[in-house]
């Protein structure tokens, strides 16, 4: 077994935590019905502090996630033999949990790879119910498929954590009172349910790649998690549709240029700054593979428009020789197809490229109802200090700063304001 220390053993535990507890929750609610979840979170609770507590000495096996199996099926056995689960157990398997001979293998069965991915997309749905609001159904899967905690998902949102954990109270009673079961919704109702779904990691990945957290513009974890989802998706027959490949591909465009967004400082690097050696090649490669997948059939979505207009960027050699004139035309079929604020935005800085920035003013003005959004005060202030006017350039971006609880983008806007300055 591989020596570590106490220091590293809390790092091996939180990385298994965030990689694992949300595939072992799926696997035991499947296992206990949603009425149960939360016994289910007990046990994955359980099970990793007892991880803590066995390898503290230094010895962490060979196969940690194997362990934490082991023991996560070991103490479901265990309660269910004792008759302690709190609700009824009331699907499919319940009645293979009423022999000892057809007990332990139906758990065992339950934790292999296939089953536990088959469980996550069942809770997937599940957590996507339309009887419960976006809020609650983004809340649910974070805490319960991506092991985020109450006080993480708190941040996320900008709340307290008491109002993240009276959500989910109220969510799972929702959930066990509807008597809402893990499974897949019928041919009828399942293409919704599948839209539902990939609006929720859509908004899981958005709130990663562009954070309300004051002190993290990029959350990279919440960015994996939504793609881990996403890519699952895509690997099972009912849920690998052209939307969900446009939308793998989006993810995968953006997250190549993770590492070229932000300097050894913390500073923002706008797009036209970045520098495109640091951009991954292999996820772009990845996200033009997804995107011809998503091609197939008839369906065009607003996620293949996005992604689209991420792969014109993506591509382009540089920022000089990106083809604005098709992220324009792309930017007016999306609109076209379902309007977006921050699509209409976009949409006025890409005029700005093509016909300069007074064009840009103009279009932006036509949008003043979004005069109490840090974005478009910044757009604006820096469309009027390309053309010189400093004074109202500064109005703009002094606007835009007490709009934002970003430190990142404070500090970006504070340069902005330097530039202002005679």
């Amino acid at each position: 077994m591989p020596e570590f220390q106490n220091n590293d053993i809390n790092k091996t535990v939180d990385h298994l935590f965030r990689h694992e507890a949300g595939k072992m929750v799926a696997v035991l609610t499947r296992l206990f019905g949603f009425p149960n979840i939360e016994q289910a979170e007990d046990i994955v609770q359980d099970t990793m502090l007892r991880a803590m507590e066995t390898w503290k000495f230094g010895k962490v096996p060979d196969n940690p996630q194997a362990w934490l199996y082991f023991t996560a099926k070991n103490k479901a056995i265990d309660l269910i033999r004792r008759q302690q689960v709190k609700y009824k157990i009331d699907n499919d398997l319940s009645y293979l949990l009423k022999s000892e001979y057809t007990l332990s293998p139906a758990v065992q069965e339950l934790f292999t790879e296939d089953e536990i991915k088959d469980s996550q997309l069942r809770m997937m749905f599940a957590c996507c119910h339309p009887s419960l609001s976006k809020e609650a159904q983004i809340t649910l899967m974070l805490n319960t498929l991506c092991g985020l905690s109450v006080h993480e998902i708190a941040d996320a949102f900008l709340t307290k954590d008491d109002t993240i954990q009276k959500r989910l109270f109220r969510t799972k009673e929702k959930l066990r009172n509807d008597n809402i079961a893990l499974d897949y919704p019928g041919t009828n109702i399942l293409p919704s349910r599948v839209e539902a779904v990939l609006k929720s990691v859509y908004l899981l990945f958005n709130e990663g790649y562009h954070s309300s957290h004051p002190q993290k513009l990029i959350r990279e974890d919440l960015c994996e998690e939504a793609m881990r989802l996403t890519i699952m998706l895509t690997e099972n027959q009912k849920t690998n549709l052209p939307q969900t490949n446009a939308l793998l591909a989006l993810m995968c465009f953006h997250v190549s240029r993770f590492s070229a967004r932000m300097d050894d400082q913390g500073l923002i690097i706008l797009l036209k700054d970045q520098d495109r050696n640091q951009w991954n090649r292999f996820l772009i490669q990845k996200g033009n593979e997804y995107l011809s997948c998503s091609a197939s059939g008839e369906t065009m979505h607003a996620f293949h428009i996005e992604a689209a207009i991420a792969s014109t960027h993506a591509n382009a050699k540089s920022y000089a020789e990106t083809d604005w004139q098709l992220i324009l035309d792309l930017y007016n079929i999306l609109l076209h197809i379902s309007f977006n604020p921050i699509a209409a935005l976009n949409r006025c800085l890409v005029i700005g490229e093509i016909e300069g920035p007074s064009a840009a003013i103009l279009e932006l003005q036509k949008m003043d109802q979004m005069e109490d959004y840090c974005y478009y005060n910044t757009s604006l202030g820096e469309m009027h200090l390309k053309i010189g006017n400093k004074e109202i350039a500064k109005s703009f971006f002094v606007k835009a700063l007490a709009q934002t609880p970003s430190i990142a983008e404070k500090n970006l806007l504070d340069k902005k304001i330097g530039m202002c300055e005679p």
